[in-house]
């Protein structure tokens, strides 16, 4: 299971050399997640209502090559293998075929308390 959320590089984006600042690209991915978990069809509003939220544990990232400027570009994201308590996806920033940005995100649910809990079944079942 994949999904691919497009993104344009706006001049914020950007730092002083005209290519993507860093920390853009977690921006980036983070708003891919979001939307592929929206398309999963869970409500992360409801979900809090609930006392659950989606906590990124790790983040292990590869910054290959610079995006620029007004770049077209897209987000891949896939399931790994994870648990009923921790999701792991590949995500990867893409200009047309050419790879720019990797990275391999560990989220885990938890109360709103803070305590570990399960994963929401429909972010389960495709794992299984």
């Amino acid at each position: 299971m994949s999904h691919r959320f497009p993104i344009r590089v706006y001049y914020e984006d950007t730092d002083l050399a005209g290519i993507v600042y860093y920390a853009n690209y977690l921006k980036f991915i983070e708003r891919a997640r979001s939307e592929w978990v929206r398309e999963l069809g869970i409500d992360q509003v409801q979900m809090k209502a609930d006392g659950l939220v989606f906590a990124v544990r790790r983040v292990e990232a590869d910054y290959l090559l610079p995006a620029n400027y007004d770049d077209e570009l897209s987000v891949e994201t896939t399931m790994e293998p994870g648990s009923g308590a921790r999701l792991v996806v590949k995500q990867d920033v893409m200009r047309g075929d050419t790879l720019l940005f990797s990275a391999i995100v560990t989220i885990i649910c938890m109360t709103t308390e803070g305590a570990v809990a399960r994963l929401p079944a429909v972010i389960r079942r495709p794992i299984h």
